[in-house]
């Protein structure tokens, strides 16, 4: 059964830094464009960062980038993003799946909540 599981989401004050992870299982990991989206309640799923098969590309949207790192350890089928200089604008469900532009969407986690608050 496919299964995309995120963990590793706390609450962080501003300007600190976390790192989380997403296992994934069912599926040949090693051969799909990856990213980590991120959700607001009231608001559209947003993309946060992309990275290729082989890890040669990454891609971020302009609000993070400088601040995140999105990786990948394709023997342990795990994705990974560091996220350094928390601002509370950050604060939202962290979610990974395909690069939807390419691959068919994989079932999604349940997220892992990162909260940046004072």
């Amino acid at each position: 059964q496919v299964q995309l599981v995120e963990s590793g989401g706390a609450m962080v004050q501003p300007g600190g830094s976390l790192t989380i992870s997403c296992r994934a299982s069912g599926f040949t990991f090693s051969n799909f464009h990856m990213g980590w989206y991120r959700q607001v309640p009231g608001s559209e799923r947003e993309l946060v960062a992309l990275i290729s098969e082989t890890a040669d590309t990454t891609q971020y949207v302009d609000s993070v980038k400088g601040r995140f790192t999105i990786s990948r350890d394709n023997a342990k089928d795990t994705l990974y993003l560091q996220m350094n200089a928390l601002k509370p604008e950050d604060t939202a469900v962290y979610y990974c799946n395909t690069n939807r532009r390419l691959h068919l969407v994989l079932p999604w986690g349940q997220g892992t909540q990162v909260t940046v608050s004072a």
